[in-house]
């Protein structure tokens, strides 16, 4: 695919998405989530050991194109329908891949874009950035995810009148609540976030992709669910080449080499 809203790249085993609409603050259309869901496959699908998602210019995502025609036919006289077509594919896409993904939040990161940021595995933002569920101000109920992501990092409360009241919460607030991991200053943003994913990307791959599965199963299981899971999680974990590597590093007092396998 031709990609005309979005750019991306894979160097260093690190696949690097960034929204490309900056006239838009990174809205996104049909178009550009067909892009992202076509870009993450390829990510997935030729190895890449980590992917960062980034927005160009002022915002990191407005969320939806609310544009005539930006989410194409259906969406006219059924506002669920893109969620159904590409909203929601993207966001299980991204949840369910095998790798470490980092956001780096630039700025807003409004409605979906919210939700595309928090979904990831390790958030990183910007000092002017923020987080802002709008959609209560035309009407709508929030979506790409927020109903299940916003209790559980900020607690209900928190969550309750985020959505329901639409204040801007920034950057270093989202911290303080447990919705990001880190805030950096503005001019640090994208070599912060390189290294991050960089460091990730030279990990074991194959353990990094299971402590994620695990974490979020873990979310809705039992203690001795997740205590099972975890058995058969080290078990593969513990036939992969990475981990004699760093078994071997360990004992020879010296920093592991990991490949991915």
């Amino acid at each position: 695919m031709e990609y005309e809203h979005i750019l991306f790249t894979i160097e260093d085993g690190v696949a690097t998405l960034t929204i490309n609409r900056p006239d838009k603050l990174n809205a996104l259309s049909q178009r550009s989530l067909a892009e992202m869901l076509d870009a993450i496959d390829e990510a997935r699908d030729t190895g890449a050991r980590a992917l960062l998602i980034t927005g160009a210019g002022r915002a990191f995502c407005s969320g939806a194109d609310l544009a005539p025609g930006a989410q194409g036919q259906r969406r006219r006289s059924d506002a669920g329908a893109g969620l159904e077509e590409g909203f929601n594919p993207l966001l299980e896409r991204i949840v369910r891949l095998p790798i470490p993904v980092v956001a780096a939040v630039n700025g807003a990161a409004a409605g979906g874009g919210c939700g595309l940021a928090l979904c990831a595995d390790i958030v990183i933002a910007a000092r002017s950035a923020y987080f802002l569920q709008p959609f209560m101000n035309i009407g709508l109920v929030p979506d790409f995810g927020a109903t299940w992501l916003l209790p559980r990092l900020a607690g209900k409360a928190r969550a309750t009148a985020m959505m329901m009241l639409g204040d801007r919460i920034p950057a270093e607030t989202a911290v303080d609540w447990g919705l990001i991991y880190r805030m950096v200053e503005n001019e640090a943003l994208e070599a912060e976030a390189a290294a991050l994913a960089a460091r990730l990307a030279a990990g074991p791959t194959v353990a990094l992709g299971l402590a994620k599965q695990g974490i979020a199963a873990a979310m809705t299981q039992s203690l001795s669910e997740t205590i099972a899971m975890e058995r058969v999680n080290q078990r593969a974990a513990g036939r992969t080449a990475d981990h004699a590597e760093g078994v071997a590093a360990f004992l020879e007092k010296r920093k592991p080499a990991f490949r991915g396998r």
